[in-house]
């Protein structure tokens, strides 16, 4: 890796929170529900033998905060100040992050674990699970030096409607430093003592330790002493609640406030099951499968701390609510990340994935009208689905979302037709990969009237549909719809007769084809299967005599696009396997997309010059969550295996993590040119998990 000192979530399992740590200076820290790291310092520590301080470097010394109450008389202290460590060493793993240096060795824990279904689960296994905190071992090395020696953990605060304070815990026998019962860190070692004040440099300098123990200044530091000639390992639990009402728009609190009553309890929970907990973060096996390259490895894990990040586990009365924020901006479970998020789910919680269907259909749908581009007549749509459920913990109103408006051609119009196909394909993944036919059944009329909705959004006379889009919601006023790429070019931003929506149209058709003939449903069965068959043999008609297809199928465009093979993951993950062999029904289908993709995966066309996938040749606006997914489709149903599909490319994808910019961010999902331009702190990058399904 090109360095050590990149961001990375450190976050409990659908809390919406986070230690965020890596980055030089204050920029990250223990925060709930942030857009962003908090940008605050985080301590981490030690005293040398000439009895000046040293510690990680995720801190800044700032100006006093002591000069705000005494601005004439106060006077700076200007002894050096706390050094920060030159030798640093650093291990990141999926669940584990370990850094080194000096006499110090700390370990985060951080659990990925499957969840599971709340209606059946015992309450027991839900708590060790959803436990709303992560782990920290310090080991403190003071062997060869005659005399004690302090170390110290603490952190600045976010939250500025509660003082940071020490806290002495009887009930539990903690010792902890926190902020009004919402974040804190805490441990069951009597030895250990909290002060708090105006500056960790003040904390550490105090001579009576009376002083420490008042509520002034936000920062706050658990002490250790660490006797001559000795070793210790300390064990803390960082931790995080919000009480009480969690959203509006729909009332919600946090699913782990029924199993937990405050924090304290948290952390009395989390250090009696210390072991058990990290057991599980060193035996995490989610990674294994296929063969992964160190790169490959490096962003899966960041991807799905990221991931985790941006969870959130809800409950609204007694009915579970499964949310997954969209990184900076906080949209609450984007339809279009949901079918990206989809094949990691399917991994860990596939209950989530039926959750998250469950409360579009029943809160989140609507039934339009749809014209042509220029026109005032309506036609029959049909069902289809929000872009979203809202923003920033605000539920947004029945059958609208937080972001689609009327009367653009761009970013934030409506994605209709998109949605209406994730909605399916996340359907029929969910029923076929986890054998759910029951829920399918139940469902069966809601997709008889996605097929028809479907069909309306082609053409409304039967002889002259193709099986694509070519009719937008009346909803876009003169508008025009777009697709999840909305920042993108025309190339892969209009929905109208686009090349990557057209394929995951074939994916929903060929999906709802094999639904309905499962059932008997012949006829319908038919309507589906000849739509599949009319959008392949159109996508095929479009193929260039230059060797590829145009990324919008209309005015002779000329963008090539990788994501023309993206729709392929869906029937191969739903387990029609021969929909996508070459020797299949649609085998004309798969040969032109794979050479349409050779003749584009070069530099000058959809691969930078240095290496790295454009999924546009006609823009430098790059998304690795995408390309991780057709990085799988490519290698695995295309047998596609070069070092452009592989070990050359993931090293640059990697690099654009790690970039001094970008690696602030945690997981950045947009890259221009490599540089994070848009989607940071995001949690789309799990597609990667598709990795470890490859043989």
């Amino acid at each position: 890796m090109n360095t050590i000192f990149f961001n990375a979530h450190h976050s409990p399992i659908g809390s919406f929170s986070t230690l965020t740590l890596g980055y030089r200076g204050a920029s990250g820290g223990m925060a709930i529900g942030l857009s962003q790291p908090a940008d605050k310092s985080f301590y981490l520590g030690m005293q040398n033998s000439d009895e000046s301080y040293t510690a990680f470097p995720f801190f800044e010394t700032g100006e006093d905060e002591r000069l705000r109450y005494d601005a004439e008389h106060f006077e700076a202290d200007h002894s050096e100040g706390i050094r920060t460590y030159k030798e640093i060493n650093r291990t990141f793993r999926l669940c584990t992050d370990t850094w080194i240096a000096g006499n110090m060795e700390a370990v985060i824990y951080s659990q990925v674990e499957s969840i599971g279904d709340p209606a059946v689960t015992p309450r027991e296994e839900m708590k060790k699970v959803l436990v709303p905190g992560v782990l920290m071992e310090l080991t403190v090395d003071n062997t060869g030096c005659d005399k004690s020696r302090r170390a110290f953990l603490g952190y600045e605060g976010v939250d500025s409607y509660f003082s940071l304070t020490g806290v002495t815990e009887e009930h539990h026998r903690l010792t902890g430093i926190a902020q009004g019962g919402r974040i804190g860190i805490y441990t069951d070692d009597d030895s250990v003592l909290p002060g708090a004040g105006f500056s960790a440099e003040q904390i550490l300098s105090e001579t009576d330790y009376d002083n420490l123990v008042n509520a002034g200044g936000n920062t706050a530091l658990l002490l250790m002493e660490v006797l001559p000639n000795t070793k210790k390992t300390y064990r803390f639990a960082l931790c995080f609640y919000h009480e009480g009402r969690a959203t509006t728009g729909m009332d919600t609190k946090y699913y782990y406030t029924t199993l937990f009553e405050d924090i304290t309890e948290v952390a009395a929970y989390s250090l009696r099951h210390f072991d058990e907990y990290k057991a599980r973060c060193l035996n995490s096996n989610v990674l294994q499968g296929g063969s992964l390259s160190p790169d490959q490895s490096f962003m899966l894990a960041h991807a799905i701390r990221s991931y985790y990040g941006s969870t959130q586990f809800l409950i609204a009365g007694d009915e579970p609510v499964w949310v997954v924020n969209e990184g900076e901006y906080r949209m609450m479970n984007t339809l279009d990340l949901t079918a990206d998020h989809l094949f990691y789910e399917l991994r860990l919680n596939p209950w989530t994935v039926k959750n998250t269907l469950q409360w579009y259909l029943d809160r989140y749908s609507y039934t339009d009208t749809v014209r042509f581009p220029g026109e005032e007549q309506e036609y029959p749509g049909g069902l289809t689905f929000a872009h979203d459920m809202g923003v920033a913990n605000v539920f947004a109103a029945g059958g609208h979302s937080s972001y689609e408006k009327a009367g653009l051609t761009g970013c934030f119009s409506y994605m209709s037709h998109e949605q209406l196909v994730n909605w399916l394909l996340c359907a029929l993944a969910y029923g076929t990969h986890t054998g759910d036919t029951d829920w399918l059944m139940k469902h069966a009329d809601t997709l008889e009237q996605c097929l028809f909705s479907m069909i309306n959004r082609d053409h409304p006379e039967e002889g002259r549909r193709n099986g694509i889009m070519g009719l937008d919601t009346v909803r876009t006023k003169g508008g025009a719809e777009i697709t999840t790429y909305d920042s993108l070019d025309i190339s892969l931003g209009q929905a109208r007769n686009n090349l990557y929506l057209a394929g995951k149209s074939w994916a929903a058709y060929v999906g709802l084809a094999e639904f309905f003939a499962a059932l008997g449903k012949t006829e319908l069965s038919d309507k589906a299967e000849k739509q599949a068959l009319l959008c392949a043999k159109t996508i095929c008609s479009a193929y260039h005599d230059e060797g590829y297809l145009p990324a919008v199928m209309e005015n002779g465009n000329r963008s090539k696009i990788i994501p023309a093979i993206e729709g392929l993951v869906f029937p191969f993950v739903m387990g029609h396997r021969e929909s996508v062999s070459e020797e299949g029904p649609y085998g004309f289908y798969i040969k032109t997309l794979k050479r349409h993709f050779l003749n584009v995966l070069k530099k000058g066309e959809c691969l930078f010059e240095n290496g790295g996938w454009k999924i546009s040749s006609t823009s430098n606006n790059s998304w690795l969550s995408k390309i991780y997914l057709c990085q799988f489709v490519a290698r695995e149903i295309l047998g596609i295996h070069t070092c452009g599909t592989k070990e050359e490319a993931d090293k640059i994808h990697a690099a654009w993590l790690l970039d001094s910019e970008n690696a602030y961010w945690c997981f950045s999902d947009q890259m221009i040119s490599g540089k994070a331009a848009a989607s940071k702190y995001y949690p789309r990058g799990v597609t990667g998990i598709l990795w470890t399904l490859e043989n």
